[in-house]
């Protein structure tokens, strides 16, 4: 299940109030960064950037071009070795809703891919060997090995390491 904190909010939806919420500078740094990212072709020049935004990206991680990751909280990201991270693909670690802000740590697994144009919501675990789907919807914790997809994003069996 999803792992959130929630804060709630009186008067206008709190995305009016972001710069309450994360520091100005540190939301500009991060939206620098990760929207650099999202166009420089090598993966080790992109996980060197993204480190500095306080993810944890292990080593021989992929991230396609167009992908994107949290610009407040990008600190709450971690991804395991040699994991791959589709085109258009997004992570995110927060939501705002009309009266709260939810928060919540992403922690993709070793040996992850997930597909392009897949969204990951705030607090999903996604455990090593697991494979995501192109396009799908993560909004709850995918078991080690799974094949999810779909809107949202549910088991379609095991990932045999080949396609039948």
């Amino acid at each position: 299940m999803r792992t959130l904190t929630v804060a709630r909010f009186e008067g206008p939806n709190p995305m009016f109030r972001w710069y309450r919420i994360v520091p100005f500078w540190k939301a500009l740094r991060n939206f620098a960064i990760i929207w650099t990212c999202r166009y420089v072709p090598v993966p080790s020049w992109k996980n060197a950037l993204y480190r500095l935004t306080g993810m944890k990206v292990g080593e021989n991680v992929s991230v396609a071009v167009g992908a994107t990751m949290d610009l407040f909280f990008p600190e709450l990201i971690s991804i395991g070795d040699n994991s791959v991270i589709g085109y258009n693909a997004t992570i995110l670690t927060h939501e705002f809703l009309t009266d709260e802000l939810r928060t919540g740590p992403v922690r993709i697994g070793a040996g992850v891919v997930v597909g392009a144009n897949a969204t990951v919501l705030a607090g999903v675990t996604i455990a090593d060997g697991a494979r995501v789907g192109a396009m799908a919807l993560v909004t709850k914790d995918v078991a080690e090995n799974a094949f999810v997809g779909g809107v949202p994003a549910r088991d379609l069996g095991t990932w045999r390491g080949r396609l039948e």
